[in-house]
This record gives C-alpha cells, structure tokens and sequence, in this order.
C-alpha cells in the first residue's frame, strides 16, 4: 500500500520548503507533482525531487524563485520563470493564457528562465477544466537525443500535451514526449535495477542497448519517436523541432542547441509555451463540449484487436491509475523511497512515507 494523496503531496511540499522554496510555492508545485504520480506519470513527479536534489546542491536551482509576468497584451503573457523549478512559473503562465481567452478567444503565454516543470498534461488540463483547448510544450535541459539519421545528441526529450474539454471529467488529454519514452522511464528502470526494453535506448556508437544508464553515463542517446529512420524517426525529430521553437525561440530561453546552453552560473534558462482557445467563440461550448465527447466515445466503441483490452482514449490510461491510487495510495518503489529517505534526512525535511529508516 502506498500513501494517500495528501501524504504524499505533503511529504513533496516538506521536502521543497527545506530547500527554501516559499511556502505558497512548495504548495503549488508539489500539487502538480502529486497529480503526476495519482495519475501513474511516475517519471515526472515524487521521483523528479532525486534530479531536483543534484541541482540545488549544484547551486543551479534558485528555490527562493518568484516567477512573474513581464509583458503582455490583449493575448499574450511573458513569464519571466526567476530562475526557479518551472512548475509556479508554468501554472501562471496557463493562468494566463486560460484569462485572456476567456475575454479573447485565445490567450498565449511564453516562460523564459525556467527549469523542468514536471508532466506537460497538468497544464494543459487546468485549460481543459476551464472549458478550453488547451496546449502546451516546453524545452529541455538535457541534450540526449540525436536528430534522426544523427549519431550525436543535439536536442531533449521536448515534450508537449494536448487537452480539450468532452464529457465532465473525462477530457480528450495527450502527454507525450517526441522520444520513443520519457528519459524519467529509464530513470525508473535505472532506481530499481532493471533494463530497459529494446528501442528506448542506443549507444555512442549508433547501436541498440537496453542499459538504463547508457544515455546518462557512457555517451549514448535516447530514440526520436518512432525508434530508427525506417521507423519514421523523423515525426518524432520533426515534432521535437517544432517544441523548441515554441518554447525556446518565443520565448527568448537559451536553444538547447546553442553552446552556452546551462552554462549559466545559476537557472537552467529553459522555456516553455501555453496556448488555450475558447471553442465558445466558434459555437457554443456545450455543443462542442458534446462532440468531442462523442468523438471520444466512437473511438471508445471500437472493436479492439485484443478480447478484453478496450480501445482507450488519450487521458483514460492515467484516469484508470488515478481510481486505483485513491483507494490504494500512491506507490512508491523501494529504490526510490530508500534514495528519498535519504534525501529527507539531509535535508532537514519530515519523513511521511513510512517507518523511519
């Protein structure tokens, strides 16, 4: 049994208060993180605080951070992220785009000098539970994919999700890197020792592996979407490119391309986009409101391939997770929790996911 949400968002929010994030902060960025993991995102939320750590000991996080808004117009909004982790900037930055929609249309809003924000999917979901379209993409920090037909790594994992509002509670909701998986997934594999499937990974040297930590420590790379050239690599390479210019180019945040990238003395200096349109300035919402739930409920009714596996819609994988979890607590993995324990005591924060050690 794990723990329930609370404990475990609380247990986040300790953990982010002992390094010095302000409390209002720690409050928000550990309810993302915690919907992640309800959500069975394992790869980007309680897991991320073990990547977080090595960064404020490395100085390259400013957790006193208080993102704020720059510049902006009638539709737009430009968060300048202070340096911080990007969940607060991330969240003001939808907030932003979702009120200019609601008195425009369309709202947008960039973030620069940001860090890693945690699941594109939240975000996007704040614009589908205000009754809009919601999209969302950001830069990465790590460069560990190779373009497709490359032999080096030039970009990152580029992620971007894509929600809009259908039946109540059960929105059409697409999370998905432009690699082949999350670099978070390997890193799971990594805490408990395990290998990865084939295809996730290759080494320096082009060839196929199944060790997690090839890409991290021995120069390897992670896949493009799509795996290898003959398996249209080059969708996924396309669609990393088209995140970086979203997020980065706009925005006016370091290319993950440029040779100073993170080489700033503090903040990672990556950038993320958020776009969120009012389908009530096409026709009236409930009526598209009912379409997409249709849409989504035809696929739904699809005869599967496999007996006993339905069809699923983007969003229902995790919305299955999320049931489960509330009746069952949130799990966490026992290499993890060991390496979090840990990571409590030194830094001073209360232990809530079990028996101290």
């Amino acid at each position: 049994m794990g723990a329930d949400l609370q404990t475990h968002q609380r247990q986040i929010a300790d953990i982010l208060s002992a390094w010095g994030m302000p409390a209002r902060n720690a409050a928000r960025t550990s309810e993302v993180m915690a919907w992640t993991d309800l959500h069975g995102v394992d790869s980007h939320g309680i897991s991320m605080l073990t990547v977080y750590d090595r960064h404020v000991k490395a100085g390259r996080l400013r957790m006193a951070a208080e993102p704020r808004v720059i510049a902006e117009g009638p539709v737009h909004a430009l968060v300048d992220g202070d340096g911080g982790l990007g969940h607060p900037a991330a969240r003001l930055g939808m907030e932003q785009a979702i009120a200019k929609a609601a008195a425009a249309g369309i709202g947008m809003a960039a973030v620069r000098n940001s860090a890693h924000f945690g699941a594109c999917g939240y975000y996007a979901n704040m614009a589908a539970e205000a009754g809009m379209i919601g999209l969302v993409t950001t830069s990465a920090s790590l460069v560990q994919v190779a373009p497709a037909g490359g032999a080096e790594a030039r970009l990152g994992t580029d992620p971007l999700a894509f929600a809009a509002p259908g039946e109540p509670g059960r929105p059409f909701l697409l999370d998905m890197a432009t690699t082949t998986v999350a670099a978070g997934r390997i890193r799971n594999k990594e805490n408990e020792g395990l290998p990865c499937p084939p295809g996730w990974l290759l080494t320096k040297d082009g060839q196929p592996s199944t060790d997690p930590a090839e890409a991290r420590a021995r120069g390897g790379y992670l896949t493009s979407l799509g795996g290898s050239l003959e398996g249209s690599s080059y969708k996924g390479y396309g669609l990393s490119a088209m995140v970086n210019i979203l997020s980065a180019c706009l925005a006016g945040s370091t290319l993950i391309t440029d040779p100073q990238h993170l080489k700033k003395p503090q903040g990672m200096d990556i950038g993320h986009f958020f776009l969120a349109i009012n389908p009530a300035v096409f026709r009236p919402a409930d009526d598209f409101r009912a379409d997409v739930a249709a849409f989504c409920d035809a696929l739904r009714g699809t005869r599967p391939a496999t007996p006993g596996q339905p069809v699923m819609v983007a969003g229902d994988p995790e919305r299955a997770h999320a049931e489960r979890r509330r009746r069952e607590g949130i799990p966490v993995a026992p290499g993890l929790l060991e390496k979090l324990r840990t990571l409590a005591a030194e830094s001073g924060a209360p232990w809530h996911l079990g028996a101290p050690a």
